[in-house]
């Protein structure tokens, strides 16, 4: 089992310490897709998974889920967030046992998902759940201070509802002069980089465990292609995940940070509860990202 960095208390802690008044984006990744976020005393979560209901649920079957890394916190624990987002259905993504504690730590949180997805989220969050803001590709809603613009994702496919309303989303965040890509699931498609380059992204989350049918699930971009995004979106920065969560679906980081490096990309690699802080920054349209590790007063970019 891969340790958390810092988990639980200690990682709470973190969150409810990190400054909130100089406009400082600040980045803890909680392992598969799961990035917490703080901006100006603001919490925002994306698509977290914080509970082992996937190796329950298929012990014993041809895909067993096994766990590759510790949990980074209890759900329960979680307190200080504004909103939750939800890319997609898959139950890494939308789990009832990661949003049901939020919901109680949290009780005026909004969770922001694809249109097309309210309803099923509706119907297995149950009357517990938190309140839903349902956002289409080319669309946005506002959240507390985060404004949150959906982007097609193809997971394998661009598939839609009845309404024309896309199942599977990006999103971007906009908050103060940050603008932050998170891809949720996805390959690359026509009108990916033309949608994304809508803004500068300062930062952007991007999944690297590749699509290989043998898996017998869905897949989502290589390490490589994950690195070719970034630069072509012009990323000031780009952090790799939906890897080393369960054994049969993941990658290293490898072929992601070479790739990066041949494309002169600049990457970050995280540890699971690690921190990483952004900024302040002077002016986003130039693309300034200036990035620390957690505990360094060094305000340079490092790798």
């Amino acid at each position: 089992m891969i340790p958390a960095l810092i988990k639980d208390e200690e990682l709470l802690a973190d969150f409810q310490e990190a400054d909130s008044v100089t406009g400082a984006l600040h980045v803890w990744w909680l392992g598969q897709s799961g990035f917490l976020i703080k901006w100006n005393g603001s919490g925002l979560l994306f698509d977290p998974y914080l509970s082992d209901s996937l190796t329950r649920k298929y012990e014993d079957t041809e895909k067993p889920h096994v766990r590759m890394s510790e949990r980074a916190i209890d759900p329960l624990l979680l307190s200080g967030l504004d909103v939750v987002t939800s890319s997609h259905n898959h139950t890494d993504h939308l789990d009832v046992e990661t949003l049901l504690p939020l919901t109680a730590a949290n009780p005026n949180i909004k969770l922001v998902l694809p249109m097309a997805n309210v309803e099923f989220a509706k119907q297995r969050l149950g009357p517990a759940g938190p309140e839903t803001l349902g956002v289409d590709a080319g669309e946005y809603v506002e959240a507390g201070p985060f404004e949150i613009h959906g982007v097609t994702a193809a997971h394998n496919d661009i598939e839609f509802d009845a309404d024309g309303k896309s199942k599977f989303l990006g999103f971007v965040v906009k908050c103060g002069k940050f603008a932050i890509y998170h891809a949720g699931d996805t390959l690359w498609h026509d009108s990916l980089v033309k949608e994304i380059r809508r803004w500068p992204i300062n930062l952007a989350f991007l999944p690297i465990n590749g699509n290989k049918p043998e898996r017998k699930v869905a897949g989502n971009l290589n390490g490589f292609e994950a690195a070719a995004l970034a630069k072509a979106v012009s990323a000031s920065l780009v952090i790799p995940c939906h890897y080393n969560m369960f054994e049969f679906n993941s990658e290293t980081p490898d072929e992601f940070v070479e790739s990066c490096e041949r494309l002169n990309q600049r990457y970050r690699v995280m540890e699971v509860g690690q921190r990483m802080t952004m900024g302040p920054m002077a002016d986003a349209s130039a693309g300034d990202a200036r990035a620390t590790e957690r505990q360094s007063n060094d305000w340079g970019l490092g790798y």
